[in-house]
Formats: structure tokens, sequence, C-alpha cells
């Protein structure tokens, strides 16, 4: 625990059987009350590896995609009881020796959502993200800022931690079942005026760990530049989506919510 709070880590899974030990291995598992993995349909031994570790583990009777495995994973980290809940993905892109400065932000009430951001200083092409990726990603990320009118380093990044009232808050089944949940949920938190912090993570870019094809990619962008533009309609008063609207009153009583 820290604070007091209950520290849960979820881990959504597929095909990980060749990176999860070393992730495993590196989680601070002195402060981490419990550790989840949700297994999307892999075709190797991510499960039966994930047992023998030790860890807490869920296997989709069929594969739902990025999205549908963060839900099942946030559903059942609140059910634990979780105060905090770390995303950590398996594949070892991201260091786990972070978990402790994430999830201590959120215990001590700085922030509602840590993000591990790879462009803050210069980890993201010294880990060998590739130059397309690096450069889409900044393109995309200022189109963001400015459409959502807020001010990250980055809106990709797959390492995230949340406090419980955001997670109880955010209509997250309203949200897309591939990756593009990931920034769609972002746009929620920012929606719903949580606070969110930034802190730098170095990144491994290597052939075990988890990539998507460029025609993925190219949708995800689309994907993400949708969800913006649905934002600031959402945000005049143009639109109501199933996305945004359950979080208006919540944005019109920020001024009186304190962060959990």
């Amino acid at each position: 625990m820290l604070n007091g709070k209950k520290l849960i880590v979820i881990m959504p899974a597929y095909n990980a059987e060749k990176t999860l030990r070393k992730t495993y291995d590196e989680i601070p598992l002195d402060i981490v009350d419990d550790t989840i993995l949700v297994d999307d349909r892999s075709a190797d031994n991510t499960v039966a590896l994930s047992k023998e570790l030790g860890i807490s583990t869920i296997l989709h009777t069929e594969n739902l995609g990025y999205g549908g495995n963060q839900k099942t994973c946030y559903q059942t980290a609140l059910e634990k009881g979780a105060d905090i809940v770390v995303m950590l993905h398996p594949d070892y892109q991201y260091t786990p020796k972070l978990i402790r400065g994430m999830a201590s932000l959120i215990a001590d009430d700085l922030f509602d959502c840590v993000l591990g951001s790879r462009i803050l200083g210069t980890g993201a092409l010294k880990g060998g993200m590739p130059l397309y990726k690096y450069c889409a990603n900044r393109m995309l990320t200022l189109f963001q800022n400015i459409l959502l009118g807020h001010k990250l380093s980055e809106y990709h990044t797959g390492y995230r931690a949340f406090s419980r009232q955001l997670l109880e808050t955010l209509p997250l089944d309203a949200n897309s079942n591939d990756f593009v949940f990931d920034n769609q949920m972002i746009s929620q938190i920012i929606f719903a005026n949580y606070s969110i912090g930034e802190i730098t993570c170095p990144t491994r870019y290597f052939p075990d760990a988890s990539s998507i094809s460029f025609i993925r990619a190219v949708q995800y962008g689309l994907g993400v530049l949708a969800t913006s533009i649905e934002f600031r309609a959402n945000l005049l008063g143009l639109a109501r989506s199933s996305r945004f609207s359950p979080l208006n009153d919540m944005r019109a009583n920020s001024s009186t919510r304190i962060a959990q």
C-alpha cells in the first residue's frame, strides 16, 4: 500500500509469454497489493506462465481487442478494492520501476492520473522508437493539445496510473474496444477536468515487444483525430455523445471538486 491506499497493477496481455517474466520480476511487490493479467485469447503460453508466477489471471473466451481488454482490467481491479490502478504492458517496453513514482503522485493526492511519457527528455528515439512513429506522435499530440485545450507531452503512452474515483466516474464502456480506447480515455479525463501528471519514462523497442502494423497505426491516427473533433464538438455544445455527455455535470462543478 501507499499512504494506506490499495495499489493494483493491471496487465492487458496478448501473446506476452516471451516478456512477461522479465516484466513481472521488476514490479515493486513491496508496495503492490495485487497484480492482474487479462489475457485476450493469446496463441502462446501467456496464461500458463501468468498463473505460474502467481498473478491473478483472467482469460477472455474471445478476443475483445486492446480496449476491451482494458475494460475487463479496470472493472476487475475496482472489484478487488483498488484505490490506485497502474496499467503496465507486459511486453517489457515500459520499465515497471516507475510504478512507485507514478502511484505515489496519486497516493499523495497530487494528480488523478499520471502518464509515463516517452517524449519528455530524449528516451523515445534512444530507446529505438521508429522515426515515423515519433513524428506521428508529435504531430498528433500538437493537434490534440490545440483541440483539447490542454498541454501534454504525449497522448499515446500505454503506461498510466489512475485514482479509483476517476475510474468509477468515466463512462469507459462508451469507448472503443480497439487501440483508440487509450486516446478516448485521456480525452474523457480532460473533459471531466481531472488532473494529469507526467513522468519521464525510458522505453525499449525490440523484436519481442508488441507493436501494431502500419495500417493499424494509420487507423489509430484517424481515430485520434476523430476523438479530438468529437471532444471539441461536445465542449462547444454542438454534439452530445455517450462518451462525453455524462461528464458535463462534473465539468460544470469542477471548481468545487477535490481531486482524490
